[in-house]
């Protein structure tokens, strides 16, 4: 005792004698907290960990003149540039936040103009160039002199003015004025006191019909084709050696113009078809496709545990993971946030399920709070008192549901950490549990590098790292990569066993993904630190659904 004593006293004196007069600012971390303007379609999006203001313009207002009517910043921040006013957002405004230290945001704007260019005889989709303000469209026939538009929209709604100088009476009106298309006709387009030249363009080609593109998926696949607008269009398949052509009903066909669409659903895995697009009587070439794998999702039980130290891992041998947990890093506090429990919902052929335990993980005091969770993935590495998980495996099919089982307790929040923009969580609130599914084209390149340790920078099975200490590093469910999602939102207890199915959104059917992930967490905000001690979560018997007959 007596030389821990002396060890603690020469300590102190030491640090006595290196202090300084100079004391360093505190760490003011400046936020865009909430923004209004004229115009908006929606709410704002405030992205802190990208430090980003994204506004969603409506197709009538001025981008070159958006009028920002308010905008609270973190208190006592000073902003280089005034943001509430009137400003053109063709381009992004860049200002910086700052107390003590400076801190970058971009505010920039979103619009969506819905443009229009049809023809009678078209065949396929109408061609943009919205940079160099082009349009052209395909027909059937030769003569351009007598081409007849059925639409035309090149601006805004409501608020735009077209115009052709060789057409006095030309308007949106006497559309039928302009019809000699031998070479690219001029219009005008003017909205907001300003004037765009449109060229428009006309050309003849002798493809009656061919497919766009053919995106098998396990059950169905999403077939896309071009062909001459006012004859009946659709489809036709069949299994490769078949002798019977089966046709799309009418009722399922999606058109636009000469551009027509479906999906087939009904088809076995791993199984070869043949496809061909109608126009009338003209057929395209045939076209071959074969279906995906129904892959199984590993583990999906939860029998798979060993604990072959002090850690408990949902999986027999690292070689055979799948899941992974937050327990290596809780395991430094003597913790395990996510066990194998002998609690299978009732009806399951086995025996365990996964048991999530929030907690506060702490040595002599010092510590943070720990949601209970699992997910797809890999815990890279604990750094300090946070951690760094890789998430994700690869998984190149397109499931279109994940069912499982679920049980849980919520909480009051007890610990707060921080908070998500948007929110303003306080203790005594109520915890949230939530499961989520994405798919997407994550690479480790883009997504892995959120930790200077490079043992963990770039992991091909797991490519989306996360750095808890660094929200610029989280997750993002509308993020550029991510092609399907789904989530469920425990907001109230769940007291006994009860089934569930998360439906996936798939943003882009053509796109084949190379990763998925599946997290769950007995407490939404652990990432921000944040959540009830109380709070706890039992999953069984997870599955991926592939056949809309399923559901």
């Amino acid at each position: 005792m007596k030389r821990f004593g002396f060890h603690i006293l020469t300590l102190v004196l030491t640090l006595a004698g290196c202090i300084e007069n100079d004391i360093p600012y505190p760490i003011v971390v400046c936020s865009v907290e909430s923004i209004a303007a004229e115009g908006l379609s929606g709410d704002p999006q405030i992205d802190v960990a990208e430090r980003k203001v994204t506004l969603p313009l409506e197709e009538t207002t001025d981008i070159q003149a958006v009028e920002i009517t308010a905008c609270k910043i973190t208190d006592e921040a000073e902003s280089s540039t005034q943001i509430v006013g009137i400003h053109d957002l063709t381009s992004p405004l860049y200002v910086t936040l700052s107390v003590y230290q400076d801190y970058p945001w971009t505010i920039e704007a979103q619009q969506t103009i819905t443009r229009s260019f049809t023809v009678e005889g078209q065949v396929g989709a109408t061609e943009w160039d919205t940079a160099n303000r082009t349009s052209k469209v395909y027909v059937g026939f030769e003569d351009m002199t007598k081409v007849k538009i059925t639409s035309l929209k090149l601006g805004p709604r409501d608020s735009t003015r077209m115009s052709a100088a060789d057409i006095p009476d030309f308007n949106d009106s006497n559309l039928h004025l302009l019809s000699d298309f031998t070479s690219p006709r001029r219009v005008d387009v003017t909205c907001h006191g300003r004037t765009e030249e449109w060229y428009l363009s006309v050309e003849y080609t002798d493809v009656k019909v061919t497919f766009a593109s053919i995106s098998p998926w396990t059950h169905s696949a999403w077939l896309r084709a071009d062909g001459l607008s006012g004859t009946k269009l659709g489809f036709r398949y069949r299994k490769e050696g078949d002798e019977t052509w089966i046709e799309v009903p009418e009722e399922e066909l999606t058109i636009e113009g000469g551009s027509f669409s479906a999906q087939l659903r009904g088809l076995e895995p791993e199984t070869r078809y043949e496809a061909v697009a109608c126009s009338n009587d003209d057929l395209s070439t045939v076209e071959s496709f074969t279906t995906e794998k129904a892959l199984p999702l590993p583990n999906g039980g939860f029998e798979e545990w060993s604990k072959p130290g002090k850690v408990v891992y949902p999986y027999l041998s690292e070689d055979q993971a799948f899941w992974d947990s937050g327990n290596k890093g809780a395991a430094t506090a003597g913790m395990t946030i996510c066990d194998g429990m002998a609690y299978p919902r009732p009806g399951s052929a086995g025996q365990y399920c996964a048991y999530l335990e929030s907690t506060l993980a702490s040595v002599a005091g010092i510590g943070k709070f720990a949601a209970g969770n699992i997910f797809v993935g890999t815990y890279a590495k604990t750094d300090g008192t946070n951690g760094i998980i890789n998430f994700g495996r690869p998984f190149a099919t397109h499931p279109i549901a994940l069912r499982g089982w679920v049980k849980y307790t919520q909480g009051q929040i007890d610990k707060i950490g921080t908070v998500p923009t948007g929110t303003d969580l306080k203790v005594g609130d109520m915890d949230q549990g939530s499961i989520f599914i994405a798919l997407g084209t994550w690479s480790p390149e883009e997504y892995g590098n959120a930790s200077p340790y490079p043992e963990v920078n770039k992991w091909e099975q797991s490519p989306v790292q996360v750095c808890t200490k660094d929200q610029s590093t989280f997750f993002k469910k509308d993020g550029k990569d991510v092609v399907g999602y789904g989530e469920l939102i425990l907001n109230e207890t769940v007291g006994e066993w009860r089934q569930f199915t998360i439906k996936i959104e798939w943003r882009d059917t053509g796109t084949v993904p190379t990763h998925m992930m599946i997290v769950c967490s007995g407490s939404r905000w652990g990432d921000y630190f944040t959540g009830s001690t109380k709070s706890r979560m039992w999953l069984d018997d997870f599955e991926l659904i592939y056949d809309y007959a399923d559901l």
